[in-house]
C-alpha cells in the first residue's frame, strides 16, 4: 500500500514538472517574437531610467528659438548720431574751426571750400553752399561762431534736399505684395544690407519674404537665409548657378500666395562695367513685373568709393528705375558729402544709411539728423 501511494506521488510530481516546462516554453516563444517589434521602435521612445524617487520619467520639452525683435526704425538715425559724429569728425572740426576764426577772409572761405570738396560734396554743390553761406554771413556781420554754425547747418540741410520723398514703398496693392529690388556692385555689402532692410521692415510692422536671387555667389543665399531666420522671415532660394530671374519670380509668387506685405529681392553683386550682367538685371525686373510691379529699386553704394559711387549710380539708372539710394559704410569715412553729390547728379534720394557693422545700424535717412552728426553735435 505504501508503495502505491509513493508511486502516485511520483507520478503527480512528474506531471507538474512537465506542465511547468511546457508553460515556460510558451513564454520563451513569446519573448523570442517580441524583439523584432522592439527593434523597429525609434530611440526616442526609450524611457530614461528612473532616478531617485521619481515614479514618472521626465519628458523632454522642445523650445522654439526666440526671435530677435528689432527696435523701431523711427528715430534710429538720431540714436546713431554719436557714431556718425565720430566717423565724420574731421569734416565737422574742419568747418567749425574756420567759422570760429576772428575774421572770415578769402583764405577762410577757400578753406571751407576745400573741406567740403574733400568730403566729396562735389564742385558745383560746394560752390553753391559757400556762396550762399558767404552772403548770409556778410548780412549777419556780427554773428557769433554758434550762429555761423547754425547758418552752415541750414545750408547743408538745404543741399541735402529735405523735401525729397524718402518714403519706402513697402505696402501691398491690389492683393499683391510690394516688390523691393536691391541692386549694387560687389563689395558694397549688398546682401548684408538686404538682411538689415528686412529688419527695418519687420521693425515697422511689415510682413516680409526674402528672395535670394544672387545665385552666383555660393554664400549669398545662406547669408540671407540667416538674416531672415533671426526675425522669422522666410527666404526663397534656388540652387547655386540657377536662373536669378526664376528665383525672383518664385519669391514674388510665394509672397503673393502668403499675402505678405513686402517681397525683398537680393540680386547678384554685378559689376556695372559688364553689359551682360546689367542686361540680366534688366531681365529680372521684366520677369518680376509680369507678376507684380516693382515698387522700389534700391541701389546700395559704398560711401568710401566717393565720386565713383556717382558713376555706378548713373550706369544702374540706365538699366532699372532706381528709386532710392542705400549708402553704406558711413562709419568708416569722412566722405559724407557723397550724399549731396549723388542726389544732385541723379535726382535720386538717399533713403537709408549704414553706420556700422551691427545688425540694427541701418537707419532711415533724415537730413537734419545727418547734418548734426556731420558737425559733431
Amino acid at each position: 500500500m505504501e508503495f502505491l501511494i509513493l508511486g502516485v506521488a511520483i507520478l503527480v510530481v512528474l506531471l507538474l514538472a512537465v506542465a511547468l516546462l511546457v508553460q515556460r516554453g510558451r513564454r520563451v516563444t513569446r519573448l523570442d517574437d517580441e524583439p523584432a517589434v522592439e527593434a523597429t521602435r525609434p530611440a526616442t521612445d526609450l524611457l530614461p531610467p528612473v532616478v531617485g524617487d521619481l515614479q514618472t520619467p521626465p519628458v523632454p520639452v522642445l523650445v522654439e528659438p526666440e526671435l530677435d525683435v528689432p527696435p523701431p526704425s523711427a528715430g534710429r538715425l538720431g540714436r546713431l548720431r554719436d557714431r556718425l559724429a565720430r566717423s565724420q569728425s574731421s569734416l565737422g572740426r574742419g568747418l567749425l574751426s574756420v567759422l570760429a576764426r576772428d575774421r572770415l577772409d578769402e583764405q577762410a572761405w577757400a578753406d571751407i571750400e576745400d573741406t567740403l570738396l574733400q568730403a566729396d560734396v562735389g564742385v558745383t554743390a560746394t560752390q553753391e553752399i559757400v556762396d550762399r553761406l558767404r552772403t548770409r554771413a556778410r548780412v549777419a556781420a556780427s554773428a557769433s561762431p554758434a550762429e555761423l554754425r547754425e547758418l552752415l547747418a541750414e545750408e547743408l540741410v538745404t543741399a541735402l534736399g529735405p523735401d525729397l520723398d524718402r518714403t519706402l514703398r513697402t505696402l501691398p496693392e491690389d492683393d499683391r505684395p510690394a516688390v523691393v529690388l536691391v541692386v549694387g556692385v560687389n563689395g558694397t555689402g549688398k546682401t548684408t544690407t538686404c538682411g538689415k532692410i528686412a529688419r527695418v521692415l519687420v521693425a515697422d510692422g511689415r510682413s516680409v519674404l526674402l528672395g535670394a536671387a544672387d545665385t552666383f555667389r555660393a554664400a549669398a543665399a545662406e547669408q540671407l537665409t540667416t538674416w531672415g531666420e533671426r526675425v522669422g522671415v522666410e527666404t526663397v532660394r534656388g540652387s547655386e548657378g540657377s536662373d536669378p530671374a526664376s528665383v525672383a519670380f518664385d519669391a514674388v509668387r510665394r509672397g503673393t500666395e502668403q499675402r505678405v506685405d513686402t517681397v525683398l529681392i537680393d540680386t547678384a553683386g554685378r559689376l556695372h562695367t559688364k553689359a551682360g550682367l546689367m542686361d540680366e538685371l534688366g531681365k529680372i525686373k521684366r520677369v518680376l513685373e509680369k507678376h507684380a510691379p516693382v515698387a522700389e529699386t534700391l541701389l546700395v553704394l559704398d560711401a568710401t568709393t566717393g565720386q565713383n559711387g556717382v558713376v555706378q549710380a548713373r550706369v544702374f539708372t540706365e538699366v532699372v528705375d532706381v528709386t532710392g539710394i542705400v549708402l553704406t559704410k558711413l562709419d568708416g569715412t569722412a566722405k559724407g558729402g557723397i550724399v549731396i553729390a549723388v542726389q544732385r547728379e541723379l535726382g535720386i534720394p538717399v533713403k537709408l544709411v549704414g553706420l556700422g557693422e551691427g545688425k540694427d545700424d541701418l537707419a532711415p535717412f533724415e537730413p537734419r539728423e545727418f547734418v548734426e552728426g556731420l558737425l559733431g553735435a
